[in-house]
């Protein structure tokens, strides 16, 4: 006997986007050959994933950082970590002296 394959219940929800983003979705639906809602799942779906990766190398860079004991490694791992919190590679200088 087959056995039917459960979905998730989905939700109907209306939002208002910007015009100019509006476009966007609609470019990469045309390019998918998707509908704008399946776009705008996909999309947001990439969004949540890549916000979860964040935050999970923020934590990996925080505990690489504290738990790291040589110099030279704890340097590069508080690089990572300022590159996790900021996206940048260095801060502004100290201006303290």
């Amino acid at each position: 006997m087959a056995t039917k394959l459960k979905r998730k219940p989905s939700v109907r929800q209306s939002v208002t986007i910007p015009a100019t983003l509006a476009r966007e979705v609609k470019r990469v639906a045309r390019e998918k050959y998707l509908t704008m809602s399946r776009a705008l799942v996909e999309l947001a779906q990439r969004g949540v994933e890549a916000e979860n990766r964040a935050k999970q190398e923020l934590a990996d860079s925080y505990h690489r950082f504290l738990n790291e004991s040589d110099p030279a490694r704890k340097a590069q791992a508080g690089t990572d970590l300022i590159r996790a919190v900021f996206r940048k590679d260095a801060i502004a200088e100290d201006s303290i002296r």
